[in-house]
């Protein structure tokens, strides 16, 4: 298995890209510590991961817009594993307007789940990760990080940011072997896109070569990817899993 005896945190992980990459790497041997706000759903998340694939599983209620928060969630996970592996830095929201129309409200805090949150989950476990010299980060951007979108001015900023913390976050951290990279979704089927009309679908569907939507296992099968061995000199790097909508 390829992340066997590997310690994974996870944010976000109640449901859709987060859930996916959990399962899979539960299934790929890794014992697993996932967090969210939304604690209900997270327990039952846990319950079926340990059930399926009989691995370990630390879940926690944690707001990562709060380092006191995500810094005492990755001491739990040490002082259940005694060692912390990989982090994937997944939790995320939108709240999206016209710029005109936006609120500061709406503003600051889609920067704050999905920058700052990720800028202290990587500063929590960036200690033990050198200490042990050896650790993957994975940060979820997406392709509106990269083309922009109008009505998403929030969350594109945010992704744009999570795209550069990301670089300098792995030119700091390479010479302790830790890696450090992005992935960044196009069209995937999760609940929020559920939501669509089907007009709005199929209107993204056309800038889609594969004219298709991705799944959540395309998402989670490039992490495993970036967790594991196969991608030991791979840092820095923005992968785009987006049916070539971006090019």
């Amino acid at each position: 298995m390829k992340l066997e005896n590997r310690i994974s945190m996870i944010t976000g992980a109640a449901r859709g890209i987060g859930k996916e990459i959990a399962f899979t790497f539960a299934g790929q041997g890794s014992d697993i510590a996932i967090c969210d706000v939304n604690e209900e759903i997270l327990t039952a998340t846990a319950d079926e991961i340990e059930k399926a694939s009989g691995r370990k599983v630390l879940a926690e209620k944690v707001d990562v817009t709060s380092f006191k928060e995500c810094e005492t969630f990755v001491n739990k996970i040490l002082d259940n594993f005694g060692k912390l592996d990989i982090l994937v830095n997944n939790a995320g929201i939108t709240r999206d307007n016209l710029l005109l129309r936006m609120s500061e409200e709406e503003w600051d805090v889609v920067l704050k789940v999905n920058l700052k949150g990720a800028f202290n989950c990587i500063k929590a476990v960036a200690r033990p990760m050198i200490r042990q010299r050896n650790g993957n980060i994975i940060n979820m951007a997406s392709i509106i990080g990269i083309m922009g979108n109008a009505g998403q001015a929030n969350y594109s900023a945010s992704k744009g940011g999570l795209i550069a913390l990301t670089k300098t976050a792995a030119k700091e951290l390479g010479s302790r072997n830790i890696n450090v990279n992005a992935i960044a979704p196009g069209f995937i089927r999760t609940e929020m896109t559920d939501k669509l009309s089907e007009e709005m679908k199929q209107g993204m569907l056309k800038l889609i070569p594969l004219r298709r939507m991705g799944g959540t296992e395309d998402v989670a099968g490039l992490a495993l990817f970036l967790a594991g061995e196969d991608s030991a000199y791979i840092t820095g790097q923005v992968v785009q899993v987006d049916g070539g909508m971006v090019m």
